[in-house]
């Protein structure tokens, strides 16, 4: 019964945080309304969360992973909670900017803490569809929890959004106290002298392992967001899709990255990353396809949600390689190995994202997924490279 709590505090724990992140998109408009800030400066909210996030999430595991993970987290979600309420009270756009740089600081360790205390107290054969649940817990606040913080934005004011994230971290946090493990194993860096205690974080960053399943992160997370950015433009102008349908085929996408979310679970309970490969492969060759039969709207858009499937499906895979690898190899990089994918998502987010906003001065919007399958399948060789070297 402990262990089933625990399992649906942690996915909370994500949903919460997904609010958090996502929902400053949706309520742009209604900021800029409220505060008659330019549209120019709201994108720094967005960009510069995702900075922070990845610059603080490996210097907060490397500093405190000498520290009781449980104690660690309760003063990390302090100051996310402080930081939301902040964002709620803002009165002006340097005070919104401030709070959503402290909110970024801590989400991407409270992230790497909850996936840690997820594989201890999972069973061996639930560690990889528990670590799948908790990502997917992202995929349920894009799909449920932006929405309805939207609608609440709408009904009042966007600072309620806010005040919604408020209040169920107070209720996570509460929860937690009382059923956050205390007990999860931890490298006594003082007492322990062996060779292999003594490879730090520094080692594990060099191993090629490592290297090269950063690398597919990154290539993984810029193969979605280069089209994904402009994910209503192709659905509407190069699909032809009414704007009224909009919002559920948003919906559609949303909910089958859930779908994507267990998939990688169970592929990553048969062995990390050894099917991984040919996912990435399918996916370079659906993106192609779909930029040459966009006018087949129906067939497209199917083909758009399986790309999205795939997409959502590494997340398990390659969290729980980091971690056998650290837990194997390199004891002091634990909590380092937890944070990768956090830090190397919001990397490719950024690269893809970029790239796209680049390209389409010189290409048409139906043309990016040409360059999102560029990049699927530079993720297909890093993951066949990735599965050579652990034969």
């Amino acid at each position: 019964m402990r262990y089933r709590i625990q399992a649906i505090l942690f996915v909370l724990v994500a949903f919460m945080l997904g609010c958090n992140e996502y929902m400053i998109v949706g309520v742009l408009p209604s900021i800029y309304q409220d505060l008659k800030i330019p549209l120019s400066l709201l994108g720094l909210l967005v960009t510069l969360f995702a900075m922070v996030y990845s610059i603080c999430t490996p210097i907060i595991s490397i500093v405190c992973n000498r520290f009781k993970r449980h104690n660690v987290l309760f003063i990390l979600l302090t100051i996310f909670l402080l930081a939301n309420t902040w964002t709620a009270l803002a009165p002006n756009f340097i005070s919104i900017l401030l709070s959503r740089i402290l909110s970024g600081s801590t989400a991407g360790a409270i992230i790497s803490i909850t996936i840690i205390m997820a594989s201890f107290i999972a069973p061996p054969a639930k560690r990889a569809s528990l670590i799948s649940w908790v990502f997917a817990g992202f995929s349920i606040a894009n799909v449920a929890g932006v929405p309805i913080g939207n609608k609440i934005a709408e009904l009042g004011s966007w600072r309620n959004s806010f005040w919604m994230v408020t209040i169920l971290t107070i209720f996570i946090f509460a929860a937690l106290i009382v059923y956050a493990p205390r007990d999860t194993p931890q490298l006594n860096i003082k007492n322990d002298t062996s060779k292999k205690s003594n490879q730090g974080g520094a080692a594990f960053i060099k191993d090629k392992r490592t290297i090269l399943t950063c690398l597919f992160i990154v290539f993984v997370c810029a193969a979605q967001f280069s089209y994904y950015t402009y994910i209503t433009k192709i659905l509407t102008e190069s699909m032809g899709f009414k704007t009224e349908l909009l919002s559920p085929l948003l919906f559609i996408l949303g909910f089958v990255s859930i779908i994507g979310n267990k998939i990688g679970g169970y592929i990553a309970g048969r062995g990390n990353m050894k099917d991984i490969p040919w996912l990435y492969l399918f996916m370079a060759i659906a993106l192609v396809v779909t930029g040459f039969t966009m006018q087949l709207r129906i067939f497209a858009f199917i083909l758009i949600a399986l790309i999205c499937i795939v997409n959502c499906s590494y997340g398990s895979s390659v969290t729980v390689f980091l971690l056998d690898i650290a837990s194997h190899s390199y004891p002091q990089a634990l909590d380092l190995a937890s944070s990768l994918n956090p830090v190397f998502s919001n990397v490719g987010i950024a690269v893809g994202s970029l790239v796209a906003a680049q390209a389409i001065n010189f290409i048409s919007i139906a043309q990016i997924v040409f360059i999102s399958a560029i990049f699927a399948f530079i993720a297909f060789i890093l993951a066949m490279t990735i599965k050579y070297l652990i034969r």
